[in-house]
């Protein structure tokens, strides 16, 4: 009578390895697709701290100078090269890397473009216009100051990274 009790159907067996293949079958699709979406949130973060120009820093004067340099951007799955600008002279001794994105709407601001702004940054967007240091002039759409590059000098050449608000 015990051995009865115990036995499984042919019913029952079928039900348990169906269940347990399915299960895998299921485990096996799932877990790359896991994987794929996770993979950009668990992989360590590349530093890029900064980047070299071609400009030399004996090159730089007092009138800003716009430099052009690539940074590497990863986003996800998909890794480019991004062209950035900036604005770049000496003051005095210290280097002033400033950033061409205008606060007020994100346009690009130019040195010296417009008649009525000499020797400002100025905004053909709306009007925005600068200081030489990046400071907003008042009175004008710009809420604040151009943001200003981490830069550094090595074997005389300008190298840029991030930039930071004033």
């Amino acid at each position: 009578m015990s051995e009865k009790r115990n036995r499984v159907s042919r019913r029952q067996f079928l039900n348990y390895t169906l269940t347990g293949v399915g299960g895998f079958m299921a485990a096996g699709m799932l877990m790359p697709m896991v994987r794929f979406a996770l993979d950009p949130v668990l992989r360590p973060a590349a530093g890029q701290d900064v980047v070299p120009t071609d400009v030399k820093i004996a090159d730089l004067t007092d009138e800003p100078k716009r430099v052009d340099f690539k940074i590497k951007q990863i986003d996800a799955w998909y890794e480019s090269e991004e062209v950035k600008s900036a604005w770049v002279y000496k003051q005095g001794d210290e280097i002033v890397a400033l950033s061409p994105i205008c606060k007020h709407l994100g346009c690009t601001v130019n040195w010296n473009a417009d008649p009525a702004h000499k020797n400002r940054f100025f905004c053909p967007c709306h009007y925005g216009a600068y200081e030489k240091d990046g400071t907003n002039v008042q009175g004008t759409p710009a809420p604040s100051p151009l943001d200003r590059y981490v830069h550094k000098e090595k074997d005389g050449y300008l190298y840029l990274g991030k930039a930071k608000p004033q």
